[in-house]
Formats: C-alpha cells, sequence, structure tokens
C-alpha cells in the first residue's frame, strides 16, 4: 500500500514543476487530515495552478491553528473549573469521593462551571495579546508593554474583570504582591517575588496564550527572544528561576502539540523536553535559571517520569508539583476526560493542576474530544473562544464553527 507521503507526490507532481516545493509542502503540512484536505481538492480541481494549491493548504493551516488554539484554551477553562468545587480537599478526600463529572458550590459555593484565577489571568493575557495582535506591523515585539497586562491583572483584582460572575473569589498571595507592588508603581518586570518561597504556580497557570500567540511567530524554535518573552510575562508575578523555566517547558510542550499533534503523547513530550533541556545545556546565559537545572531533574527523563506511581506525583500549589502532575496526568491517560478527572482527583491545587493539565488535552485532544456538557456549562465561553481566534486569527476574517455536544458556536 502507497504512503500518504508517495499518494501526495503522485498528486502534486504534476501542478508542480520544481519537486522541492512538493516535499516543502508535504514536511509543512501538519497531519494527514491536512494532506487528504489538499488531496481531495486537487482532484475536485483538476486546472488547479501551484498558487491555488499552496492557498489550499494555508487556508487549512489556518482554520487548524485557530481550532487548536480554541481547543487548548477551553481545555485549559473546563479543567480548572472541575478543580474549583473541590480545591484543598485532600487526596484520601478525591478517592473517597472522586470527581466524575462537572460539579458545582464546594469549596468557593460556586455555581457549576465556573473558573477561577487560573482562567481569569489567562484570559486578560489573551486580550493584551489580542491588542498587539491587531498592530499589523508586529511592531509591538520590539517593545511589549507589560504594564497594560498589569493594568489587565489589577482590574481582574480590583474589580472583579475577566471573572465568569463579576467578583473575583480566588487569587494567590505572590500574584496579589505582585499586583499591589505595580499599584505602588514598581515597574512591572520587578513585581514578582524572586525568593526560594516565591515559587508557586501562579505564572504556569496563565502562561499558555502565550505558546499560542508566539508560536505564529516562532514556530517551535527556542530562541532568545522567544525566552525573553517567556521569562518576562512570568516575571510579572513570579521572576524566580524556577517558575520562570517551568514556564519555558510548558509553553515548549503546547508549542510541540501544536505543530506535531499526529505523534503520540509521549513522542511530543519527549521532543519537547529534550528541546528545552538542549537549550538549557548550550544556549542559556542566566545562571539564574541554569542553576535551576536539576528542580526539574524528573522531567529530563520522560520514559522514566511517565512511569512514576501516583504517590510518587505532588500536586500542591508549587510550580514543580504542578507541571509535573499536569504532564503525568496527560502521559498516563487516554482522553481530554480520563486526563483532566485523574489531575483533579490528585486533590489540592484541584483548580490549578486541572487547568495546566488541561491546556495540554486540550491542545491534544482538539475540542471536539472535551466533554461538551461540560464546556456548555462554562460561562461566557463563546467569549472565551472569539478572544482566542482573535490571537490565533493568522488573517481569518471568517466564522469558524465549533462544534460541543449538541450547541455549535459560531464565532
Amino acid at each position: 500500500m502507497k504512503s500518504y507521503a508517495d499518494v501526495f507526490r503522485e498528486k502534486l507532481s504534476p501542478i508542480f514543476s520544481d519537486k522541492e516545493t512538493v516535499e516543502l509542502l508535504l514536511k509543512t503540512s501538519y497531519r494527514t487530515e491536512e494532506l487528504d484536505y489538499i488531496i481531495d481538492y486537487v482532484e475536485e480541481n483538476p486546472d488547479a495552478t501551484e498558487s491555488d494549491v499552496i492557498l489550499c493548504q494555508l487556508s487549512w493551516d489556518n482554520e487548524f491553528k485557530v481550532h487548536r488554539g480554541i481547543s487548548a484554551m477551553v481545555g485549559l477553562v473546563v479543567g480548572d473549573a472541575l478543580g474549583v468545587p473541590v480545591e484543598f480537599s485532600d487526596r484520601e478526600e478525591r478517592k473517597q469521593d472522586p470527581v466524575i463529572d462537572m460539579r458545582g458550590y464546594g469549596t468557593h459555593n460556586q455555581p457549576p462551571g465556573t473558573w477561577s484565577d487560573d482562567s481569569s489571568m489567562a484570559i486578560a493575557t489573551l486580550d493584551w495579546f489580542r491588542e498587539f495582535r491587531n498592530d499589523e506591523n508586529n511592531k509591538f515585539l520590539d517593545d511589549l508593554d507589560y504594564s497594560k497586562l498589569m493594568n489587565r491583572f489589577s482590574g481582574w483584582m480590583m474589580n472583579g474583570e475577566y471573572t465568569p460572575h463579576g467578583r473575583n473569589f480566588d487569587i494567590g498571595i505572590a500574584t496579589s504582591k505582585a499586583i499591589m507592588n505595580y499599584a505602588r508603581g514598581m515597574e512591572p518586570l520587578k513585581c514578582g517575588g524572586v525568593g526560594e518561597y516565591d515559587n508557586g504556580n501562579g505564572s504556569l497557570m496563565r502562561i499558555l496564550p502565550a505558546s499560542l500567540f508566539f508560536h505564529v511567530d516562532f514556530g517551535i524554535r527556542i530562541n532568545k527572544s522567544y525566552v525573553s518573552y517567556i521569562y518576562s510575562i512570568s516575571s510579572l508575578t513570579h521572576g524566580h528561576g524556577r517558575s520562570r523555566l517551568a514556564c519555558l517547558i510548558y509553553t515548549t510542550v503546547i508549542a510541540n502539540i501544536f505543530r506535531f499533534s499526529q505523534l503520540s503523547k509521549q513522542e511530543v513530550v519527549t521532543n519537547a523536553i529534550a528541546t528545552v533541556h538542549d537549550y538549557l545545556l548550550n544556549k542559556e546565559d542566566d545562571p539564574t535559571i541554569k542553576s535551576e537545572i536539576n528542580s526539574y531533574n524528573r522531567l529530563w527523563n520522560i520514559d522514566s517520569f511517565s512511569n512514576l506511581s501516583e504517590n510518587e506525583i505532588g500536586s500542591s500549589g508549587y510550580v514543580v508539583d504542578t507541571l509535573e502532575a499536569a504532564i503525568w496526568c496527560f502521559l498516563t491517560t487516554e482522553s481530554y476526560r480520563e486526563c483532566v478527572l485523574k489531575a483533579v482527583n490528585l486533590g489540592e491545587d484541584t483548580d490549578t493542576v486541572g487547568a495546566v493539565a488541561g491546556g495540554i488535552a486540550g491542545m491534544y485532544y482538539g475540542i471536539e474530544n472535551i466533554p461538551g456538557e461540560w464546556v456548555n456549562v462554562i460561562p461566557k465561553i463563546d467569549q472565551i473562544m472569539k478572544l482566542t481566534k482573535d490571537v490565533m486569527k493568522m488573517k481569518i476574517d471568517y466564522d469558524v464553527s465549533i462544534v460541543c455536544g449538541d450547541k455549535t458556536y459560531n464565532i
């Protein structure tokens, strides 16, 4: 039987005079569905030109990127909402009364589907990126205005902006201190704590939009510009090297799933971790980051890490625990539902572990595999989808339909 690649070459070779262009199209296609889409287009349009085929591929790429970006953000918010009612419960409580579906009230007495600070700060970050995405010349990359993001965080903390019901009911100590530092006039990039005990998960939980946004500009490359942006966004609330490195690891995992979702979970995470590790050993020149390599020793060997038992996985608000728990839940499950329920039922910081794991699983499995009955009870979910589309838009100016269970969102 011919491979997808061979069929692709056979169908496109008569159109393209340059075989290298066909190989480039093959190399830059995201998954077999994209090859099918292009092959179907060529068969349905026998007079298609080289330009027609390239535009066909761009159309598929753009819709796929928007779809996956929305999947990741919705995955994060749903994972957060699943964990809110049981936040601070311990693992034994979760074994006695496991979360198996979306529930409400509980710890914070909020209705089902309510998201917390994790999603609020991620949504605020998306809104900040949307403002920059409207700069057609991308000149903003020369001088990102972090005060505009801190203003959004302040509006969330003080006035309930970016919340599901108009009020803020949950905020971490380090994040609160950083926002108050900013209110007192401190420079944005100096607001985050840099002490050993400032390594909560408050920047990790909101960093996913940075991966979605910068992937458009940098792809899966890790270069100093990309790394600098990730470190700076973390430093607004969490400036210690350990927290900043967690954000780099997480965004690289997200970006690799974004580009290589056709690979197995083990392969795509292994590739991402290896990319980060290589960067740290050969290109990183910040001693406060290099000194933290050992903090993530268990992650540098994904095969060994994925075989750890549940008893060896922490789920506290400590940034290393949260990142490890999220990646472990993703690697040891076979669906979005299974991943986020496993994350939440680890107990302790259930909303954040659920959110961080949900972002990864949402990106990998796609929104079509996130239970529609969960998505459809999330307040303002259509607005979150639209905001994500605007950030990911890649010049897409038409509606995208997202089907969740028995409901369709046209955004």
